[in-house]
């Protein structure tokens, strides 16, 4: 399922606690001039007329009302009504906002939200790794990957689940929610505690013993070397929030089976992060009576590196005999998922999972163009 060469448009937002991005895809590509207007999240009436300003401005740079507005809001919220709930880092939103709902009365377009990571996912899943990937994979004469678990490293830890190009958005509107997960280290706290900006810095100041207030930033540069600073504490800082995210992927990725893509403000540091989420997702685990076992029923790749990528997308086919039959059938025994990072960036994913999740439900309801 690609959109690459639809010419439905839709206008999208880029919805951060700080700034609001507006913009408008066609095509799987942006059409328009990106406007930039501050959030204004303490005080409601403000910030809704931002939201209304903000599209009217993308949509006059189209010069015609798109097919579609559809964006990533954070929650607690009701998506397929467009109805936002008590949000932590927005304090004017409380007891309910119907945002949807008037964003269609002001525009009478079709108003789709939903969840960045859920986003991102779909992004990365219809028009990101996965179809290059299955690209790839094709070409060696491999079956192609149809499920997708992303995650964003970032102030929080978010996530989203692909399940054969249906995005899974839950019952309550909590489809892919990794966040609240047990954390590894510290069983009465969820995993974000353990994987987010403010864990990195922590981390940092534990190791290192340094209390100036750092930045994420900051500590990749001392990881890199490029600051003065712990050069090792600042990798490991990195190193544990791999390991962390990882237990909570290797429960997720057992439920959706699939390729794993890391996006978020954090992922510039992957090559820090991925090799132990990998390590984790390989670990063992057993039994009472001593017995170990990978935790996974399939080996983790690291599609980062160029040896573990080059050993993924290739098939390692043996003929085993039908029993009765004389005949030989081809098998692959080892089962395998792989861990990569976003090449098209955080901000891009979203907007196309949004573009592409408007589009699909406008098709599903019959209003597709």
């Amino acid at each position: 399922m690609s959109y690459d060469n639809d010419q439905r448009t839709v206008v999208v937002l880029d919805a951060g606690g700080t700034n609001f991005i507006f913009s408008a895809i066609r095509g799987n590509k942006e059409v328009v001039k990106p406007v930039r207007h501050d959030a204004h999240t303490d005080s409601l009436e403000l910030c809704l007329e931002t939201l209304k300003q903000g599209f009217q401005e993308a949509i006059s740079e189209l010069g015609a009302l798109p097919d579609a507005i559809s964006f990533a809001f954070p929650g607690p919220a009701d998506y397929p009504r467009g109805i936002i709930g008590d949000l932590p880092n927005f304090p004017s939103f409380r007891g309910g906002v119907a945002l949807g709902p008037m964003l269609e009365a002001e525009f009478s377009v079709p108003v789709f939200i939903n969840n960045d990571g859920s986003l991102f996912a779909y992004g990365e899943a219809l028009a990101g790794v996965l179809p290059d990937l299955n690209q790839i994979l094709e070409r060696n004469g491999q079956q192609p990957y149809k499920h997708l678990l992303g995650v964003t490293f970032g102030t929080g830890f978010g996530g989203g689940v692909v399940v054969d190009n249906e995005l899974l958005i839950g019952d309550n509107s909590c489809g892919g929610h990794i966040w609240c997960f047990r954390n590894k280290k510290y069983s009465n706290c969820i995993v974000e505690e353990s994987v987010s900006i403010r864990a990195v810095c922590r981390v940092y100041a534990e190791l290192s013993g340094d209390r100036t207030i750092m930045t994420p930033e900051a500590v990749f540069y001392i990881a890199e070397g490029m600051k003065d600073g712990d050069k090792d504490a600042a990798q490991k800082s990195f190193q544990e929030l791999g390991e962390m995210a990882g237990d909570a992927i290797a429960h997720a990725i057992t439920l959706v089976d699939g390729i794993v893509v890391i996006g978020g403000g954090l992922a510039g540091a992957y090559k820090y992060i991925i090799p132990p989420i990998v390590n984790e997702l390989n670990s063992e685990l057993g039994l009472m009576d001593g017995t170990r076992f990978p935790r996974l029923p399939a080996k983790a790749y690291d599609l980062t590196d160029s040896k573990q990528f080059n050993e993924f997308i290739t098939a390692k086919i043996v003929n085993i005999a039908i029993p009765g039959t004389g005949k030989l059938i081809s098998y692959e025994p080892e089962r395998k998922i792989g861990v990569t990072v976003s090449q098209l960036g955080t901000s891009m994913s979203v907007a196309l999972g949004a573009y592409a999740f408007a589009l699909h439900r406008l098709d599903s309801s019959g209003q597709g163009g």
